[in-house]
């Protein structure tokens, strides 16, 4: 009877020790699929650009981004100061607020058709500056869309 006691204890304990080790392995990785764990959501906010023009200098600010935007050669270039100019002189300078909220190089050729190197504001109209921002109010009301209205 003892032998048998024995026998009962041992088979118990090997189904008990099988169950187990059966749900474990199933916990890692479901029979037959690797696990798929879903990705965290990201919330995307979208800043439209607002751009001034600095005819003079063919040079672009967004002043969301605070990044000058101008040709360098061929290549667009974005960087914290405008180039061969300080920042108080390109401030200084006519300026026209643009429009448009995607990047300046669709629209460059008609800005610099529209404001060429030594274009100025219509008299009257002032040099304007936006706290220090250097955005002039130099605009006209024809606009086409891409200068900003006072």
């Amino acid at each position: 009877m003892k032998q048998t006691k024995s026998k009962i204890g041992f088979v118990f304990a090997a189904a008990i020790a099988g169950a187990l080790t059966g749900c474990v392995a199933y916990v890692d990785r479901p029979p037959g699929g690797s696990v798929y764990i879903e990705p965290p959501v990201q919330a995307e906010v979208v800043i439209q650009d607002d751009f001034v023009f600095y005819p003079r200098y063919q040079v672009y600010y967004s002043s969301n981004r605070r990044q000058y935007i101008y040709l360098q050669g061929r290549t667009w270039v974005t960087r914290p100061s405008p180039p061969r100019v300080s920042v108080d002189v390109l401030f200084a300078s006519p300026s026209v607020r643009m429009d448009f909220h995607d990047a300046p190089s669709y629209h460059h050729a008609t800005v610099v058709r529209d404001y060429p190197k030594r274009w100025s504001p219509p008299p009257g109209q002032g040099r304007g500056n936006d706290q220090g921002r250097g955005q002039g109010s130099g605009n006209n009301r024809d606009n086409g869309g891409r200068r900003g209205r006072d």
